[in-house]
């Protein structure tokens, strides 16, 4: 079977490996579409983000749906043929964080395509996977495949608005509308946020969020006036959402969040110097989120029900054997949000 490999940076490399072996618990997916995400592009333009870098080579990719092929002796409730979506967090169950509820955070955790453990957890961006019963969620009729595939990225958005405590009747405001933000967005709708502004530095990603449903874009490099009136008697908004990873899109969140107000870190763009003076006058709750666990199903769920529409986010799918071109088209910022590699050709 093919897999998309990572070697260092600027060596991505389609090879050929071996098929992996099913036991009695697990599965064996057929790979039908996958997602390239900013971790996966961060490992193979700059060999890992922060200190996180690859000693080895990793198969990256954690975005994926697929249809199993075949199931372990042991499992219940899965047959041949049915169409998944796939989550990539795979909990040890046992440590501390895992009994107290916290998946997220484990000590043993095996995420898909993550260099942070050597060593690494090898990813799914490769045309058969076998994975344990538990990562499968079982999409309706009317879900295609690609949306599927959408499950992952919607998944950390509703974990950041769990680590916001809710936005019920609130004015938020997301900085960064990638695909990560804009699926956020369509999440705040969901959650019942009384009104939703997008600030982004391109045009794209504005236009995706207000298809997920923002209720005002502003372009920060063309129109960054808009947000002055949001900084007047101290900010108004209740909670900031900040996803670039951007060190002046946090301290715009600072500057028009009100006081007691929530900031949630989504991006990750390594380390930065905060304004604590601004922090402790407004009595900002500065708060991460990191991955997601149990909002996997939720987000599953969402999308069977057809209470989020995710795809605006994609904005193109390349076979699995232009991933090359297709890591490439996604690295454009200009030109795509959600890029994804279809593992089956018929499938594009």
């Amino acid at each position: 079977m093919r897999a998309i490999v990572c070697h260092s940076a600027k060596d991505l490399r389609l090879e050929e490996q071996e098929m992996p072996q099913m036991g009695p618990t697990q599965l064996r997916v057929q790979v039908a579409f996958g997602g390239i995400c900013g971790s996966d592009l961060h490992y193979s333009q700059h060999g890992g983000f922060g200190t996180v870098r690859i000693k080895q080579p990793i198969t990256l990719g954690h975005e994926v749906s697929g249809i199993i092929e075949a199931v372990g002796a042991e499992v219940k409730g899965f047959k041949k043929g049915q169409r998944i979506a796939i989550s990539p967090s795979r909990p040890c169950g046992h440590c501390r964080f895992c009994q107290s509820g916290m998946h997220n955070q484990c000590l043993s955790m095996r995420f898909y395509g993550s260099a942070m453990p050597f060593p690494h957890i090898q990813g799914a961006f490769s045309e058969k996977l076998v994975i344990e019963a538990f990562q499968a969620h079982v999409i309706a009729d009317h879900v295609s495949l690609s949306e599927a595939a959408l499950s992952e990225p919607l998944s950390v958005g509703l974990h950041a608005i769990q680590r916001a405590g809710g936005v019920l009747g609130k004015q938020v405001l997301v900085t960064g509308c990638g695909p990560i933000g804009s699926l956020l967005i369509g999440a705040l709708r969901r959650a019942g946020a009384a009104r939703i502004v997008a600030a982004d530095i391109a045009d794209l990603p504005l236009q995706c969020a207000k298809q997920m449903g923002a209720d005002e874009t502003i372009n920060l490099i063309t129109g960054a006036a808009a947000m002055d009136r949001y900084k007047i008697d101290k900010g108004q908004f209740d909670a900031v959402f900040e996803a670039s990873g951007s060190e002046p899109a946090l301290r715009l969140g600072l500057d028009v969040i009100a006081p007691r107000g929530v900031l949630i870190t989504v991006g990750m763009g390594g380390d930065i110097s905060l304004p604590m003076t601004q922090i402790v006058a407004k009595e900002v709750d500065l708060r991460g989120t990191f991955r997601f666990h149990g909002e996997f199903a939720t987000a599953v769920q969402f999308l069977n029900q057809g209470l989020i529409d995710g795809k605006p986010v994609i904005t193109a799918v390349l076979p699995v054997s232009r991933a090359l071109e297709a890591f490439d088209l996604a690295g454009d910022k200009k030109q795509s949000l959600k890029v994804q590699i279809a593992f089956e050709e018929l499938a594009v």
